[in-house]
C-alpha cells in the first residue's frame, strides 16, 4: 500500500507493518525516511538488525533464511534490504514474492530502492510492494526549484531558526537544489545565528566562514575549466577525510546532467529550454558555468565520462581493479577540459 511521506511520522506511532519500502533518488530525504523507520523499530523493541546489499551475484536465499531463522539475541528483528539497481532479477523477484506471501512474525523488512520508472512499477514484484497488503510503499519525491525556499524555511524552523526572505533565497542559491547541502548549511547557521535569527549577513558569514574545501567547490572548478584548482580541491577533500563515494556522487550527479543537456542540445533543443526541463532545473545563476562546460566536450564524451564514473563506483566497491582516488583525479581533470583517459581506455 502507498504511504504518503508526509504521513510517515504519524503512521510510525502506531503498529508497524511487516514491510516498508523507501523509494526515491534524493539521498537526504530517503535517508531521513529510513532513519525514522529505524527509530520506530528501536522504540518498539526491535533490538537486532541485519543489512543485505543486493548487488551483483547477491544470494537471495540469505534473505529468506534470515526471515525463517529464529533470533538468538532478540525477540524482534529489523532486516534491511538495499537494492541500488532497483532490479531484483528473476531470483530476486521470486524471493521477494515468497517473503511477502508469508512475512515472518516479529520481523520488519525495510527495503531501499531508487525511484522506480513506469515500466518498473508494472513488474510483478513492484506491484506486490506498492499494492500489496503487507508492505507500506513510501515514494520520496524531489523538492523542485519552486518548493525549495519553503522547504528551507521549514528546516530552519525545525532547527529553531527564523530567517528573512533574503536569507532563505541566499541559501537556495548556494545549494542549488542539493538538499543535503542545504541541511549542512542550516547546521552551520545554528552555531552562528544570534537569538535564532538568520539574515542575509548571517548566511554570508556562514559561507565565508567555511574555508574548508567542499565538494561543490570541486564541481564549480571543474565546470569552469580550472583544472589545477579542481585537482587541489580534490586533494584537499581527501586530506580532510571526505570519502570517495561522497565525491563520486557529486561528480556523477553533474555528469548525468551534462550528458543529458549535451544530448538534447545535439538534437536541436535550445539550451534555455533544456535548462528549464532538467530535473532539477539549472538555476539562472549557474547557467553560464554549465554552458561553458558544455562547449568543452561533445555529447558522446560526456556520456563516456559518466561510464567512467560507473567504473570508479565499481572500484570503490571492490568490484573492479584500480585506485578510485587516481581515477577520480583523472575524471575531474577531464571534466575541466584536459584530454586524458582512464587506464582501461589506454
Amino acid at each position: 500500500m502507498k504511504l504518503n511521506a508526509a504521513q510517515l511520522a504519524k503512521h510510525l506511532q502506531g503498529p508497524l507493518a511487516p514491510v516498508y519500502v523507501v523509494s526515491g533518488d534524493d539521498p537526504l530525504l530517503c535517508q531521513e525516511a529510513a532513519d525514522a523507520i529505524r527509530a520506530a523499530t528501536r522504540s518498539q523493541g526491535f533490538s537486532e538488525r541485519q543489512v543485505f546489499n543486493a548487488e551483483a551475484n547477491f544470494d537471495w536465499g540469505t534473505l529468506l533464511q534470515a526471515g525463517a531463522s529464529l533470533s538468538l539475541f532478540a525477540d524482534k528483528r529489523l532486516l534491511e534490504l538495499r537494492l541500488p539497481s532497483g532490479k531484483p532479477g528473476d531470483k530476486g523477484t521470486a524471493a521477494l514474492l515468497e517473503y511477502l506471501a508469508r512475512p515472518p512474525e516479529d520481523t520488519l523488512l525495510l527495503i531501499s530502492l531508487p525511484k522506480l520508472d513506469g515500466s518498473a512499477q508494472k513488474t510483478k514484484w513492484a506491484k506486490a510492494l506498492i499494492d500489496g497488503q503487507q508492505a507500506q510503499f513510501i515514494q520520496i519525491w524531489p523538492v523542485d526549484v519552486h518548493q525549495l525556499p519553503q522547504w528551507i524555511r521549514q528546516r530552519l524552523a525545525q532547527a529553531g531558526l527564523a530567517a528573512s526572505q533574503e536569507a532563505v533565497e541566499l541559501i537556495a542559491a548556494r545549494v542549488e537544489g542539493n538538499l543535503l547541502a542545504a541541511a549542512q548549511e542550516i547546521e552551520k547557521l545554528k552555531l552562528l545565528a544570534e537569538g535564532g535569527q538568520v539574515d542575509a549577513s548571517t548566511v554570508q558569514a556562514a559561507v565565508a566562514d567555511s574555508a574548508r574545501f567542499d565538494v561543490f567547490g570541486l564541481i564549480d572548478a571543474a565546470l569552469n575549466g580550472e583544472a589545477a584548482h579542481a585537482l587541489r580541491t580534490l586533494e584537499g577533500l581527501r586530506g580532510e577525510g571526505v570519502e570517495t563515494p561522497v565525491i563520486l556522487w557529486a561528480l556523477a550527479r553533474e555528469l548525468r546532467l551534462l550528458a543529458n543537456l549535451a544530448q538534447q542540445y545535439s538534437q536541436g533543443v535550445p539550451l534555455d529550454k533544456a535548462f528549464s526541463q532538467a530535473r532539477p532545473p539549472v538555476w539562472d545563476k549557474r547557467r553560464p558555468l554549465v554552458s561553458k562546460a558544455l562547449q568543452r566536450h561533445s555529447a558522446a564524451r560526456w556520456a563516456k565520462m559518466l561510464l567512467d564514473a560507473q567504473r570508479i563506483d565499481a572500484q570503490i566497491k571492490g568490484q573492479a581493479p584500480g585506485d578510485p582516488w587516481i581515477d577520480l583525479s583523472r575524471l575531474t581533470l577531464m571534466m575541466a577540459g584536459q584530454r586524458l583517459s582512464l587506464p582501461h581506455e589506454q
